[in-house]
Order: C-alpha cells, then sequence, then structure tokens
C-alpha cells in the first residue's frame, strides 16, 4: 500500500479497512487478517497496525474474538456509512465548497456535471 505524507498511517489503515466493508468484500462476520498480517503486508510497525484495529474495535466496526482473531461486526457496513458521511460533511464539503465558489462553479454545473460523470464512480 502507498501512504500518503499528509495523514497518519494507522488512519489510511483505517480508510482501507472501511473501503473493503463499505465495497461489501467484507461482510459481517468475516475474519479478517491478524493485526501481525496486516503489519506485514502493508509494511508497517504492528503498533501502528494495532492502533488501527483499537479504533474499529472502539467505534464498533470490528470485534475480537480472543485466540481466533478479529472480525467484522453485525452492522458495521451502517457504523462506517454513518463515519464516513460525518467525515465527509464535516471535512471535505466545506473545502469542495469554498473551491466551488472560488472557481465560479455553480450548483446548476455542478448537477450537470454530476449527471454526466456522478454515476459512473457508483457502477451506474
Amino acid at each position: 500500500m502507498d501512504f500518503s505524507e499528509k495523514q497518519p498511517i494507522y488512519l489510511q489503515i483505517i480508510d482501507f479497512f472501511c473501503s473493503r466493508i463499505l465495497e461489501k468484500k467484507w461482510t459481517p462476520d468475516d475474519r479478517i487478517p491478524s493485526v501481525r498480517e496486516i503489519a506485514v503486508k502493508m509494511e508497517v510497525n504492528p503498533n501502528t497496525a494495532m492502533r488501527a484495529f483499537h479504533y474499529l474495535q472502539e467505534k464498533e466496526i470490528l470485534f475480537n474474538q480472543r485466540g481466533i482473531g478479529y472480525f467484522v461486526s453485525e452492522n458495521a457496513y451502517q457504523k462506517v456509512l454513518e463515519l464516513k458521511r460525518t467525515e465527509f460533511i464535516s471535512e471535505k464539503l466545506p473545502v469542495f465548497f469554498r473551491d466551488m465558489n472560488l472557481l465560479g462553479i455553480s450548483f446548476d454545473e455542478l448537477k450537470i456535471l454530476y449527471d454526466k460523470y456522478g454515476s459512473q464512480s457508483t457502477g451506474g
């Protein structure tokens, strides 16, 4: 995995996990790779990987069965969706709207662009 210098690595691991869940590549009760496996695969310190696992466990997206491993929680999809929507609305939308304003892009123009390109990103 190629990491960005703009965001802590553990947050990028969290984003990777969340994407897997939103894309339904990991579904409820799926066993996911261990902390050690993730650390080796992503070439990160196991403590960094563990930080991501702890965060996702606190958010009830993952759960741990002692001695067996980590699993995707029953309501992980909904929790990730809520988490990512909140993040998008609070962090990305303000920047997006500011850029729209600076570039003189109207909502009407945005609607046309969304109709042209937006559905492509969701598989439609």
